[in-house]
């Protein structure tokens, strides 16, 4: 994959192509030249978090908190000097925009973590990824300290390849060396105030920090320029469909069908559309079509964006299967440490299984969403929610193959391949950008 630069390049993009501009597929280039090239030297404004709450940014790593009142919140955190991490783990199988963002724009994301470091005047910063993606943030490293950019040193720290490990209080165990990546237990203090060491930590997103920069180069009315009040801005998706894994830039609050490139027939043949990934949920062709790029609006379709998952489920497959295959994959996944992680996870991708792969009278759907209701709001952290999500949904758009396995047992489509990732089944698959 080759990159280009754009031909504005050190001008405020207007369009809404703005994390992804002067990608235009090859080999990336993610050299500091490239970067400066592009957009220009970092001159950042002096009050930051006023305009970043101007702005209206919103974390894109799943939970869509304002950024401003998270920074505020180590701001006042306490005495001691705060950490700042980016949170490039991406433990969702079906999610690569994190990837390609650290592939392709790497200086963009640690301008944006300089930025938190210096505002909130961190005594440590630190990058957080997998093991792939730790030479080409090395080398970004490496040509920054050539050239003495960054204020502070930055350390990188190698994530466990799991579904939990880039969840915040996760991060913060593993940094700190205690638990290993679990997550802490809901409702304990915040690690806005109590994180890495015990310092106030604030954790965002490798793609919120791209936002960051741009926003301290161009300005909180250049950000808004684009979306809607509401939800200014853009958003990157990675897009699941006939041609293949491909992470699109969307503008929030536009058609969410439109804005994925993908025709109208491609949706209308799916048997479901997941959004938000394994821990969102499945909407109907007919309820995408109505979509907007927008996180309420998604939730109010009993799904969720999260960190921009698209994925169509095409005719030839069995839903029931991609669903048991996801939901036996999230119950290995659980930190175990709670009863609706231990047990419950494991009761619903058992039942799935059977009625997947069974016989005819498999279990029932109302058996499985009695499950749903035990284990919603009653774990140690979010990760059984967002899987009763998954399957509730599911249930409710697949409901027709549901019947059908009820009475006839295991269909033919549970022996085609599945089209849904798990763990390390995309590490081969194409990966493009497009515009």
């Amino acid at each position: 994959m080759s990159l280009t630069l754009s031909d504005d390049a050190k001008t405020a993009p207007q369009a809404g192509r703005r994390l992804l501009r002067g990608i235009a597929g090859g080999a990336p280039d993610p050299g500091l030249r490239t970067h400066l090239e592009r957009w220009g030297e970092l001159r950042p404004p002096s009050h930051l978090i006023d305009e970043l709450e101007a702005s209206g940014l919103a974390g894109h790593g799943g939970a869509w908190f304002p950024v401003s009142t998270k920074w505020r919140a180590v701001a006042a955190g306490g005495r001691r000097r705060p950490v700042v991490v980016a949170n490039g783990a991406e433990g969702e199988p079906a999610s690569k925009k994190d990837a390609l963002l650290l592939a392709h724009a790497p200086h963009l994301v640690l301008d944006g973590l300089m930025l938190a470091g210096s505002v909130l005047r961190a005594q440590q910063a630190i990058v957080y990824v997998p093991a792939g993606r730790i030479p080409v943030v090395e080398a970004a490293l490496a040509e920054r300290r050539a050239h003495r950019l960054d204020p502070i040193a930055v350390e990188i720290a190698q994530c466990a390849d799991t579904f939990i490990s880039g969840q915040e209080s996760a991060l913060v165990n593993a940094l700190g060396g205690r638990r290993g990546a679990i997550p802490g237990f809901v409702g304990l203090t915040s690690i806005r105030e109590r994180g890495v060491g015990g310092r106030p930590t604030l954790v965002q997103n490798v793609e919120t920090l791209a936002h960051v920069a741009l926003i301290a180069r161009f300005g909180a009315k250049w950000f808004r320029q684009v979306g809607t009040p509401d939800d200014p801005g853009t958003m990157l998706l990675t897009v699941h469909g006939p041609d293949g894994p491909m992470i699109v830039e969307a503008v929030l609050g536009s058609s969410l069908r439109k804005a994925t490139g993908l025709r109208p027939e491609d949706v209308a043949r799916s048997q479901g559309i997941l959004l938000g990934g394994y821990g969102g949920g499945w909407v109907t062709p007919a309820t995408f079509e109505d979509l907007e790029v927008c996180e309420k609006a998604t939730r109010r379709a009993g799904a969720a964006l999260g960190a921009g998952v698209v994925a169509l489920l095409p005719p030839e497959v069995c839903p029931l299967a991609e669903m048991a295959d996801v939901v036996r994959y999230m119950e290995r996944q659980g930190a175990g440490q709670c009863g609706p992680c231990v047990h419950g996870l494991a009761d619903l991708a058992d039942a799935i299984e059977r009625l997947a792969y069974g016989r005819a009278s498999g279990p029932s759907p109302d058996r499985m969403l009695e499950v749903c209701n035990l284990i919603e709001r009653r774990g140690a952290c979010r990760h059984p929610d967002g899987v009763a999500r998954f399957v509730r949904t599911g249930l409710h758009v697949f409901s027709d193959e549901v019947s059908a396995h009820q009475r006839r047992g295991s269909c033919a489509k549970t022996h085609v391949a599945r089209v849904l990732p798990i763990a390390d089944a995309t590490a081969s698959r194409r990966l493009v950008s497009k515009a």
